[in-house]
């Protein structure tokens, strides 16, 4: 109410139902009008976007049973009351600020009068609405400069999650409940994988198979157990169905049929873990890797390490820089193909074939017959990248690993990117390694390397570095790009071509000249 307004019934009842009922102030959206119903134990998940008179008595009636010690409350940090806000919501939330200051505009036009001679294109200036998505995608907290390191950091960025940023929370008001580890994150959200630092807890990553549902809560998949073989048939579940069931560990020991060998089976239930009759189980975890992320699942034997330092190992992967020759590992997890493929870096097949041609930079293949399309000539040529730089100045290079005349199938791969080999992931290079002291040099962290290392280019990478020099118009006069530079001796000059700019192919080190410019005054 407005300062001054008189205290009368018909202002009160005004206000409620603005505040309460009007449509205009806000939307409950399908996932708030699911999760409202679900909290006050109704059937239904659909609804309108707008409180009725009969919600908030329910809310009433409920507030006043937990008072009384009836019920329970709503845990927090339960994956059940935290949702993902995708990309695609946050752009369209600040897309509908932009419309609603189009809106405001239009009417402002409409009030000053003389509409018979507005126009459509008068009123409506779209210009708001374009500031407000390059404010979003150019100055938002959550738009980030994409980490190109090598595959792994790319497709482990794609898949974070952040409770921080706009509607999120700030790193000094969260306290350790919300950076803590909850049972409802097993399959969800890796307990592993997060930064080390005043982030801890608040950046996480989703674990190998888990996805968001339509209104935006994490679900995990699990094996459908009945009458107590286990099946083939997958479901998901959220964290909120999840609680309901008994579900047994994917290590769980089965005979040949499926069912289970052993009469009491190790089960987690409503975030406990127990042990339950075999004949209780109703589902079954899909693998052991499922509780962790992409990074984390690199880790061979990661069930022997302490927590702190698979931590660290998780982190640590994104950190390698591409190798000039990738060299896969010879113990690995099975994960390192995925991750190669999934991460765009490699150039897969996609259609079977064989090798017509093939060079540093082009693959063509002539496909087969069953799988080429009626009128077309049945050839798909896949150009290479080469040596551009990453968002990281690494290198970027891609490199055949197909032959002339080779056949191929559908998913195959036929080109190596940065920091793979034969299509696996390779971050780093198989050494032989000696755990032994050498007259102090090896102390704590510090490593030895043989002179071999060094000469076979092991540890060797490319890095490639973009500067760029703009000749503006001064006070001065225009800056002018030559290799006529007063003052500078010829050696210094040497690596220049004629127009002053370094020429191709010429060894420069540090401190060289690379451009020539000059101020010519008026």
């Amino acid at each position: 109410m407005r300062p001054g307004e008189p205290p009368t019934r018909e202002a009160a009842e005004n206000l409620f139902e603005n505040l309460f009922f009007s449509e205009d102030r806000y939307d409950l959206s399908a996932v708030g009008r699911m999760k409202f119903n679900r909290s006050l134990g109704r059937e239904e998940v659909e609804g309108s976007g707008i409180l009725s008179q009969e919600d908030i008595i329910e809310v009433m009636k409920k507030l006043i049973d937990i008072r009384n010690g009836k019920g329970e409350v709503d845990d927090i940090d339960h994956l059940g009351n935290r949702r993902i806000r995708s990309v695609g919501e946050m752009a369209e939330n600040q897309f509908r600020v932009g419309l609603v200051r189009v809106e405001r505009a239009v009417k402002e036009r409409l009030s000053l009068g003389d509409l018979d001679a507005l126009m459509p294109q008068d009123m409506i200036n779209a210009k708001p609405i374009s500031a407000a998505v390059k404010e979003f995608f150019g100055s938002s907290q959550l738009s980030q400069f994409m980490d190109q390191n090598n595959p792994l950091s790319e497709i482990t960025h794609k898949r974070r999650i952040s409770a921080l940023g706009p509607g999120g929370l700030t790193r000094e008001r969260a306290g350790f409940e919300v950076r803590d580890v909850h049972p409802t994150h097993y399959g969800r959200v890796c307990p592993i994988e997060t930064p080390e630092g005043p982030n801890i807890g608040l950046i996480n990553s989703l674990s190998v198979y888990a996805q968001t549902n339509e209104y935006g809560f994490l679900e995990t998949p699990y094996r459908v157990v009945e009458n107590n073989a286990v099946t083939d048939e997958i479901h998901y579940l959220s964290a909120i169905e999840e609680g309901n069931f008994i579900i047994a560990q994917a290590n769980s020991v089965l005979d040949d049929d499926g069912h289970f060998v052993e009469e009491l089976v190790t089960c987690r239930h409503k975030g406990e873990s127990s042990l339950f009759s075999r004949d209780q189980v109703q589902y079954m975890d899909v693998s052991t890797q499922q509780v962790v992320s992409v990074g984390a699942s690199l880790i061979p034997f990661l069930e022997h390490d302490d927590a702190n330092r698979a931590l660290m190992g998780a982190n640590m992967q994104r950190q390698a820089v591409p190798t000039l020759r990738g060299d896969k590992p010879l113990v690995g997890t099975g994960m390192e193909r995925a991750v190669a493929v999934d991460s765009g870096v490699t150039a897969v097949a996609k259609r079977g074939g064989t090798v017509q041609y093939v060079d540093a930079s082009r693959i063509v293949i002539k496909v087969n017959e069953d799988e080429t399309y009626a009128g077309e000539a049945g050839i798909d040529i896949y150009s290479l990248t080469k040596y551009t730089r990453s968002n990281q100045n690494t290198c970027i290079n891609q490199t055949p690993c197909v032959s002339l005349g080779e056949p191929v199938e559908r998913g195959d791969v036929l080109a190596d990117g940065p920091s793979t080999d034969l299509g696996e992931l390779a971050l780093g290079q198989n050494m032989r390694v000696a755990f032994m002291p050498w007259n102090g040099y090896n102390y704590e962290d510090s490593i030895l390397v043989s002179e071999r290392v060094v000469q076979e280019d092991r540890f060797t990478t490319i890095h490639i570095q973009e500067l760029a020099c703009v000749s503006r118009d001064t006070k001065l006069g225009p800056e002018e790009i030559t290799a006529d530079i007063p003052n500078v001796g010829e050696a210094a000059l040497s690596k220049l071509d004629e127009s002053g700019i370094v020429y191709i192919g010429a060894e420069v080190k540090g401190g060289d000249i690379l451009v020539g410019k000059v101020n010519t005054e008026r």
